[in-house]
């Protein structure tokens, strides 16, 4: 069975950091670009990172560039994503999904394969 087990998520006071991980199972993460998706109450899914498969290749929503790091350690088959300088506005679900074709303009589709992990930051 196909799966994302995301864990990480909790409650932090704005300018704190967390770190998201999201443990595949299934299938190799070293076959197939990965990403984030957030969704909050209210609002769009917003497609927040994703990495192409050789690494070569990150995408970063401009409301968290350079606050926000995805990663992936091929060996625990586990993607990341380390979230610095967190804003109240950050608050929401986070889901790691397959996603089509990661590019430096972001990405299309994506088969998210999780439960997600939530996020809530106060101000």
């Amino acid at each position: 069975e196909v799966q994302f087990v995301e864990s990480g998520g909790g409650l932090v006071q704005a300018g704190g950091s967390l770190r998201l991980s999201c443990a595949a199972s299934g299938f190799s993460i070293d076959d197939y670009d990965i990403g984030w998706i957030r969704q909050a109450p209210g609002k769009e899914r917003l497609g927040v990172s994703c990495v192409s498969r050789d690494g070569s290749t990150t995408y970063y929503a401009d409301s968290l560039k350079g606050r926000f790091t995805i990663s992936t350690d091929k060996a625990k088959n586990t993607a990341y994503l380390q979230m610095n300088s967190l804003k109240p506005e950050d608050t929401g679900t986070y889901y790691c999904a397959v996603v089509s074709a990661c590019t430096a303009a972001g990405y299309v589709n994506y088969v998210p394969y999780g439960q997600g992990t939530q996020v809530t930051v106060s101000s």
